[in-house]
């Protein structure tokens, strides 16, 4: 944990001081609530290269601070091979009142980087579901987690729109689909493509099973199945622009972006482009002809053409097969270069992709440092582990995946039974009440994901993931709004704080809680992580509730310390609202 950084360089100074040592990367902690003080220092490392026993040692640091810097230190206390420092009031009040709405957010300027961030890269073949929720919340949040920190984000989106996966949907719908549209049946675009693409699937096990009871192994079989040679072909029809297979495909597609684009609007997910795979899949094959003339990249006796990692503890990658047709990474190389010269001052890429592609990603990274991009040092793959339900993995041809606008309707369904059991929406209408559930119900299916480090795998409950007392969004929205309540009938006009008011501990918990924000972002920034701010925006909910629970605001007779723990009140909400915003959680302003 990081602490304000004139703390540390005054104990840098101490220990130069006293022990001519140059004492780098000191690390301060948050005392613990059953200590007296505000931070700690570990004493243990220094009392070993300093040869002084960890009680002295500290009884040294403390006398010394104290002494030199009484405006800021008030006291200390040696426990055990810990100082614990407490810091005046004066001190903490004064940075305290340095926090405004941009508090912890840098301004774009030019030591920030342009960063080129990929998220959800849905197939045309289904809709969204849960795993690309996960997806979605992480690369959207970390966006704006990144902004924080000054640089400029450019939100991307690369849709996969061709392939065979296409093509089955395709051919069931020309098979079984007897011209049904979203409008006849009234089922959403995305939810359409993918019944026949489960519909494919059944088929397709149907006709192995005929062919396994002919006496043919099951090697043989999926060769042979006629319904997955039917979809070859069309797979070639369409590469070869044959009007009829395009003309559906485009018709089926476009049914497949209007359901997404209803998907994402409900999730709060944007993007500022979005790419097709159809449009790009072809622009790698140059790149790796030019790279073949300079040797990066040789021809192996099967005509394909191949790079060699295995220096660089990889192994030897195909990048064009024999006949010259692409594989995957062919399409990735192209894109990258596309983006890196389509934004010519673009220093960092990152790919927000399941764990199950971390392999791909450092093949590709290290095809793009060899082809002398210097941006490919700094790309990123964002892996996270996936989402499971009590009963199991999901699996898209089955048809057992848990659907995105499904869920999200169960969990507006599951807000408004929780919220309503609790009477927390007596005094609403009806229209408050259901964008209260709405707010209420998308908030804790994305804290529920983002709350868990990334590269996690995560066992998704909604029931739990709305609990007013848990640590779920509901609880901190809850919080919130309680914070709005208490200020309109404060009538609470956002007064200075001017006369000198003695803390309490739960008010300086918060206000150190608060100070120590920026930190927060510029750490979960760092390790692309937004389960740090999420953690984070809970403890600080916890720590409001706390004093609320403790001392009285509005029943409290000293109008100074009302006065205070009303504009302390303030802050916190705002805080929580910054926070809240850059994981793409709304917050009520009445619950």
């Amino acid at each position: 944990m990081f602490a304000h950084s004139d703390l540390i360089e005054h104990l840098s100074h101490a220990f130069q001081d006293l022990f001519h040592y140059p004492a780098h990367h000191i690390s301060l902690q948050f005392t613990k609530r059953e200590f007296n003080g505000d931070y700690t220092l570990t004493l243990f490392q220094y009392s070993k290269i300093l040869h002084q026993n960890p009680e002295e040692l500290g009884h040294n640091i403390g006398k010394y601070l104290i002494q030199t810097y009484p405006q800021i230190f008030a006291s200390y206390e040696v426990i055990k091979g810990f100082l614990n420092i407490t810091v005046a009031d004066h001190y903490l009040l004064s940075k305290y009142n340095n926090i405004d709405e941009n508090w912890g957010i840098l301004s774009p300027n030019t030591s920030g980087k342009l960063i080129l961030l990929e998220y959800s890269s849905p197939n045309t073949n289904k809709p969204l579901h849960l795993g690309h929720i996960r997806n979605n919340a992480l690369g959207w949040s970390m966006a704006e987690i990144l902004k924080t920190q000054g640089h400029q984000l450019i939100k991307v989106n690369l849709i996969n729109d061709r392939g065979i996966h296409i093509c089955k949907s395709m051919l069931a719908w020309l098979k079984w689909g007897n011209n049904e549209t979203p409008e006849s049946s009234g089922i959403k675009g995305d939810h359409l493509i993918g019944k026949y693409y489960v519909l494919f699937d059944k088929e397709y096990k149907k006709q192995i099973e005929k062919l396994l009871q002919k006496g043919l192994n099951k090697e043989d079989a999926e060769k042979q199945v006629p319904i997955m040679q039917e979809a070859q072909d069309m797979l070639r029809d369409w590469e070869i622009g044959k009007p009829e297979i395009i003309e559906l495909w485009k018709k089926m597609n476009n049914w497949v972006y209007a359901g997404f684009d209803t998907t994402y609007k409900r999730m709060g997910i944007g993007f500022d482009k979005i790419y097709y795979e159809s449009q790009t899949y072809l622009l790698g094959k140059e790149v790796i002809t030019k790279g073949l003339e300079k040797n990066i990249f040789f021809k192996a006796s099967d005509n394909s053409i191949r790079i060699d990692l295995t220096q660089d503890g990889l192994d030897e990658k195909v990048l064009l097969r024999a006949d010259g047709t692409s594989v995957y990474i062919t399409q990735d190389i192209g894109t990258a270069i596309q983006r890196f010269t389509e934004f010519s001052k673009l220093s960092q890429l990152i790919y927000v992709v399941g764990n199950e592609q971390e392999y791909h990603f450092k093949v590709l990274f290290k095809i793009l440092e060899k082809l002398a991009y210097p941006q490919a040092k700094e790309c990123h793959h964002l892996s996270y582990g996936m989402v499971e339900l009590p009963t199991g993995k999901m699996k898209s041809r089955e048809g057992t995946v848990v659907d995105a606008d499904d869920l999200m309707d169960e969990m507006y369904l599951t807000a408004k039974q929780i919220t309503e059991e609790l009477g927390k929406v007596n005094e609403l209408s009806d229209e408050e009440k259901k964008c209260l559930f709405e707010i209420i119900g998308i908030g804790a299916l994305k804290y529920f994901i983002l709350k868990v480090d990334p590269k996690k795998k995560i066992l998704f409950n909604p029931q739990e993931s709305i609990d007013f007392e848990g640590h779920t969004a509901p609880f901190i929205q809850y919080v919130y709004a309680r914070i709005q309540s208490l200020l309109k009938k404060a009538n609470f006009t956002h007064p200075s704080i001017s006369t000198p008011i003695t803390l309490q501990k739960e008010e300086r918990e918060i206000i150190k809680h608060l100070l120590h924000i920026p930190d927060v972002y510029a750490e979960a920034a760092q390790q692309y992580n937004p389960a740090i701010v999420a953690n984070n925006v809970y403890d600080l909910a916890k720590k409001y509730n706390r004093l609320y629970q403790e001392y009285p605001v509005l029943k409290e007779p000293n109008e100074n310390i009302k006065n205070f723990r009303l504009h302390l009140s303030y802050t916190t909400a705002l805080v929580i609202k910054q926070m809240l915003q850059k994981l793409g959680i709304d917050l009520p302003s009445r619950m």
